[in-house]
């Protein structure tokens, strides 16, 4: 069994927790064979709540009266397991250093990527194997590198364009709205922009406002991106390779606070669908709809639920843009009932993008109104315990799913 562990981020707001005291509940990953893994297909995370039997509820649902979590099951030793263990930061730092040792047009740029490995160590000892070329540091310039990114994605190589924090990359908005976005339009199909956009992002442990952003909102209504975010080291390592190798432009959202994940991936080569979303727990009376940061809080909640006698499905919908509603929908089909869990602002958020799909293709087989948790409409604040108001809790994500099975 390979156990997710968190460095001390989620939900105290002063201590700090040594890591191997922070567990999100057992998790179950059950991968294919290696040739699965080969052809992009997803691993599945799996809660080790499990549900079964089933009693009369109000709506035709079937609650569990006395349910409890299963216990997990004995690890064997972690030396007799395949694979290899690693935390998210350096998964990406795997997936990039493998794609930039299999193809020499794939190149980095940004603040401090060079020698210093990058604010977040991602990038740390690519300068040293690939030279200063390939690994180029640049300026305190956002709006001037990342530009430079588009221009040589035009002319063939594949850039993986650094933004020391996601928020820095609104100086750069321009060129991602008007040139990234569009030029393979507005030239007529005579260039291809392949590059990746990527950083860390999302509501830290009290960064304040101006380092806590969430750009998804942002980019989602930019014609001709693709946006994906990495929630698990398996994902960041397969999202980050597919995200080179595609020749649109993709912007990959990392989470501050989910760098320190661990986890056993495989040793064989691997890469992942940048369309598809994740099945992290199938259930049978809810579809949660989750991405990031939020799929913890949610596998937190996921655990009382059941206990409560609920039997939720949790999807991890990882395509910010495009979303794989194939998934979504079959999930709906089951569960008639949907609950969007998100860490983006509730106004003009994904979560709002992702309920509108809803609407327009699944109206028919919703038994109650969507209900959507997202962050509060203020920028965050630096104080400990107010940056917590401002973010979805589990017990927010236990009281709606009460609400929608009702």
């Amino acid at each position: 069994m390979a156990s997710l562990q968190m460095a001390a981020l989620l939900s105290a707001p002063s201590t700090p927790v040594p890591s191997d005291r922070v567990r999100l509940g057992a998790l179950r990953l059950s991968a294919s064979s290696s040739s699965t893994a080969r052809n992009g297909g997803a691993l599945v995370v799996r809660s080790e709540a499990k549900v079964s039997g089933g009693g009369a509820s109000a709506r035709g649902l079937s609650l569990i009266t006395h349910a409890v979590a299963e216990k997990a099951a004995a690890a064997s030793s972690a030396d007799s397991k395949p694979g290899h263990e690693l935390l998210l930061f350096e998964a990406l730092r795997e997936g990039l250093d493998e794609e930039m040792e299999r193809d020499p047009t794939v190149c980095v740029m940004g603040e401090d990527v060079g020698h210093y490995g990058g604010s977040y160590k991602v990038t740390k000892g690519l300068a040293t194997k690939y030279g200063d070329l390939r690994v180029l540091d640049t300026p305190i310039a956002e709006n001037s590198f990342t530009g430079m990114g588009i221009g040589s994605a035009m002319t063939g190589l594949r850039p993986v364009v650094e933004g020391m924090n996601m928020g820095f990359l609104l100086l750069a908005y321009n060129q991602i709205s008007n040139n990234c976005g569009m030029l393979h339009y507005t030239s007529g199909g005579q260039f291809k922009i392949p590059i990746v956009i990527r950083g860390p992002g999302g509501v830290g442990r009290q960064l304040g406002a101006e380092h806590s952003q969430r750009l998804e909102s942002y980019f989602q209504s930019i014609p001709g991106l693709q946006m994906v975010a990495c929630s698990t080291p398996y994902n960041a390592k397969g999202l980050m390779k597919a995200a080179i190798r595609s020749e649109n432009p993709v912007v990959l959202f990392e989470h501050v606070l989910l760098y320190n994940l661990k986890e056993r991936i495989p040793d064989e080569e691997y890469v992942l669908s940048l369309e598809e979303a994740e099945m992290v727990r199938p259930g049978e009376h809810v579809t949660i709809l989750t991405y990031s940061r939020m799929r913890y809080h949610v596998m937190q909640a996921a655990k009382t639920l059941v206990n409560k006698g609920y039997d939720p499905e949790v999807i991890d919908i990882r395509s910010l843009k495009p979303f794989d509603l194939y998934t979504i929908g079959n999930s709906i089909k089951k569960t008639h009932r949907v609950l969007i869990v998100e860490e983006c602002m509730r106004t003009g958020g994904i979560g709002a993008s992702l309920r509108s799909a809803i609407i327009d293709n699944f109206w028919d087989y919703l038994d109650a109104p969507i209900l959507c948790l997202s962050s509060q409409d203020v920028p965050t604040p630096y104080a400990g315990t107010l940056e917590n108001w401002t973010v979805v809790q589990p017990e927010q994500i236990v009281a709606a799913v009460e609400q929608l099975c009702k």
